[in-house]
């Protein structure tokens, strides 16, 4: 039998993400909007993962606010995760620059433009693909590391839906850089699976929107961890796909969707702030409630490092004897 113990136990600079970060284990806290603020961010960094600030869901003044609180708490390695959709991403990239940040993700359009120009000034980039033709162009560009990000994900995903159980092996046999897994993932055993397919550490969104620093509303943690089976869906394919808990407003995207709405349509329907009515705001009947699957796996809202050292733990043990139920 193959002896998993070696490329995966240790802590700092024990496989090349933890080298690549300078961090304790190989675990990323996802840089959800409304959910990634300083305090969330710190408080993962501090318990020895990579905390990232969402920098999706703030306006560059807000950015600029949360990378300095989140310096001042913690001297560990931290980041910040850009949607490249983001109408003001000069701003946010000039403001990361100026901050002296040296860890950004990129997610949600091509890594082409910004990472030459973030590489110059010396920060680790790492790109959020849900394809190996993605994972491809993002190494070609000098990206440091990929996200293999499966549909199981919540918020912006893939138009592909390909799982994480398939899409993980195939990043990794076709990029050389390293690999960090995403989508369905909140748990020690999943990450060991991960692991197992040639990730080397794991990206994690929906187990931190149920924590206690996460700056989303309690309605929307408290519906999270009462999520079940089925109770997510991936929608809004011809805008940016997300995945969503059904409420009332998925209702009426999936109504307009199946009556043809054209894309305009369905930008009037979600209107502006829709994501911050449901996560931040609270509203679970006509907000946009963003999470993945594994919420259904998901049932206590916890300190973040708390979650960091449980998913740790849990990997080891489970590394130890796989098979045994923990």
């Amino acid at each position: 039998m193959t002896d998993l113990s070696s490329p995966f136990r240790g802590t700092g600079g024990f496989n090349r993400i933890t080298q690549l970060f300078n961090t304790d284990y190989p675990i990323i806290q996802a840089g959800m909007i409304w959910a990634s603020g300083w305090r969330l961010a710190s408080a993962v960094s501090n318990a020895g993962g990579l905390g990232l600030i969402g920098s999706g869901s703030m306006y560059p003044d807000v950015l600029k606010e949360h990378i300095k609180k989140c310096r001042s708490a913690t001297s560990r390695p931290f980041g910040v995760n850009v949607p490249l959709l983001y109408p003001d991403i000069d701003k946010h990239i000039q403001i990361i620059i100026d901050e002296g940040v040296k860890i950004v993700f990129t997610s949600a359009g091509n890594p082409k433009t910004w990472t030459p120009v973030l590489k110059e000034k010396g920060i680790t980039v790492v790109q959020v693909v849900s394809s190996s033709k993605f994972a491809l162009k993002a190494e070609e560009t000098g990206c440091d590391a990929v996200v293999a990000e499966g549909f199981e994900a919540g918020g912006h995903n893939g138009r592909e839906e390909t799982t994480s159980m398939v899409l993980i092996p195939a990043v990794v046999h076709a990029v050389k850089i390293p690999v960090i897994a995403a989508g369905g993932i909140a748990s020690g055993r999943q990450m060991l699976a991960a692991m197992v397919m040639g990730a080397e550490g794991v990206q994690m969104g929906s187990r931190f929107v149920a924590s206690e620093e996460a700056s989303s509303h309690m309605n929307f943690k408290n519906r999270v961890i009462n999520t079940k089976e089925g109770d997510t869906v991936l929608t809004m394919k011809q805008l940016v796909p997300v995945r969503l808990i059904k409420n009332e407003f998925y209702n009426r995207v999936q109504e307009a969707e199946w009556k043809g709405a054209s894309t305009d349509e369905l930008k009037e329907l979600l209107g502006r702030a829709r994501a911050k009515k449901g996560m931040f705001e609270g509203d679970l009947v006509e907000g946009e409630l963003e999470i993945g699957q594994v919420s259904a796996l998901v049932d206590r809202i916890l300190p973040a490092g708390e979650i960091v050292k449980n998913v740790w733990n849990e990997f080891e043990k489970a590394l130890s004897n796989p098979v045994k139920k923990l």
